[in-house]
């Protein structure tokens, strides 16, 4: 007679063999601007590929609302501007691009810091100030780094000349990769961000200039900010796309189709992600003084990033319900170690705070607030 454990291993092989491998889907077409052709309107997806963005989505939303937590708990403190319901963005473009691109944001970037390889483990101490968190416990919510992402930038639109800067080096090097210049609509109106399209539509650099559109800047709406709402085509001469940023699916497909337009020596392109957020723009801001709960709660149940990838999922038999649900348990186990983590472990050293000033070996003295305060910096 089988054993226990060998049912289990016959019933569960069986069990995966039964799911669909991969399915099709028909997406929302893009509007397009200064384009003859924009991204497919159908897209594939692997039964992997839906159980990672699935898992990547769900880590973050559930990252987000601990962060709420711990933040009304006074365990975080200062600015922190939560991501939850713009999830689709953050993993459509990691999906469509290669990790070796390049990617800027601005601060809402706990969702980006993930997708770009960060554990949750770092991201949590970083929120909480400790010594293990990714910027060593001195960035806090707003400026997170790794490797080929450079923040996290607390200016509202300074991070997109930066993005225009790292494409140039792309440029220069010849290396064939692109950057990811992503802004919210409430930066969209900056004098910088078009001085940034000008110079990089003259020397075609491969930066995808990207406006997620969450409909307010702080609380005020985007038609009482902007007299033309279309994001996408304020780059004027700079092709653009408007996407449906709340379709993982949708964003992965534009994001490919911009890289590739980038990557084709084109120069630059300008994509519009309709999006949502759940909270307010901060922890400051209860987000319900300017719009109503019933409006968002109404784009909960229409259009959820996660609730949509699961039952595009589960209505094509790609996996199961037990299978989320178990993705969900490990989330969350994931999540408690890394809050309990960001909790207990150490803050940085007061001999610490100087460190890491110049990118050079060389120790070098810092004057303190006054000429006899000496602190020491390494590198």
């Amino acid at each position: 007679a089988l054993s226990l454990q060998g049912a289990r291993m016959v019933l569960s092989t069986r069990f995966f063999t039964d799911f669909t491998p991969q399915a099709s889907f028909d997406i929302k077409k893009c509007e397009l601007h200064r384009l003859e052709a924009g991204p497919s309107e159908t897209a594939v997806l692997t039964r992997e590929q839906g159980l990672q963005y699935y898992r990547t989505m769900q880590t973050m939303r559930r990252m987000e609302l601990k962060a709420d937590q711990l933040y009304k708990q006074k365990i975080i403190r200062g600015f922190c501007h939560l991501y939850d319901g713009q999830e689709a963005c953050a993993m459509g473009i990691e999906a469509g691009i290669n990790p070796t691109d390049h990617l800027i944001t601005a601060y809402r970037a706990h969702g980006y810091t993930f997708t770009r390889g960060v554990s949750v483990r770092e991201i949590m101490a970083e929120l909480t100030g400790r010594r293990g968190g990714v910027a060593k416990g001195k960035g806090g919510s707003m400026h997170m780094y790794a490797k080929h992402f450079y923040g996290g930038n607390g200016i509202v639109g300074a991070q997109v000349p930066l993005g225009a800067g790292v494409a140039l080096a792309c440029q220069y090097q010849g290396n064939n990769q692109v950057c990811v210049a992503l802004y919210g609509d409430g930066a969209a109106n900056q004098g910088q961000i078009f001085e940034s399209f000008n110079m990089a539509a003259l020397w075609k650099l491969p930066c995808i200039f990207i406006c997620e559109n969450n409909k307010f800047g702080m609380g005020t709406s985007v038609e009482r900010s902007s007299a033309s709402t279309d994001y996408f085509k304020r780059g004027d001469y700079i092709p653009g796309i408007k996407v449906d940023g709340m379709d993982v699916l949708c964003v992965r497909e534009a994001i490919k189709f911009a890289a590739d337009y980038c990557r084709a020596g084109k120069g630059p392109i300008v994509m519009e992600l309709e999006t949502y957020r759940y909270h307010g723009h901060s922890m400051s801001d209860p987000g319900v003084s300017y719009r109503s709960r019933e409006e968002i709660q109404e784009v909960r149940s229409k259009s959820d990033p996660i609730t949509m990838l699961k039952e595009r999922m589960l209505s094509n038999n790609m996996a199961s319900v037990e299978e989320i649900k178990e993705i969900d348990v490990d989330i969350r186990k994931v999540i408690e170690d890394a809050a309990q983590f960001a909790i207990s472990d150490p803050e940085p050293p007061l001999d610490e705070l100087c460190n890491h000033i110049f990118a050079n070996d060389l120790p070098m003295e810092v004057r303190g607030t006054n000429p006899w305060v000496k602190l020491k910096s390494v590198s």
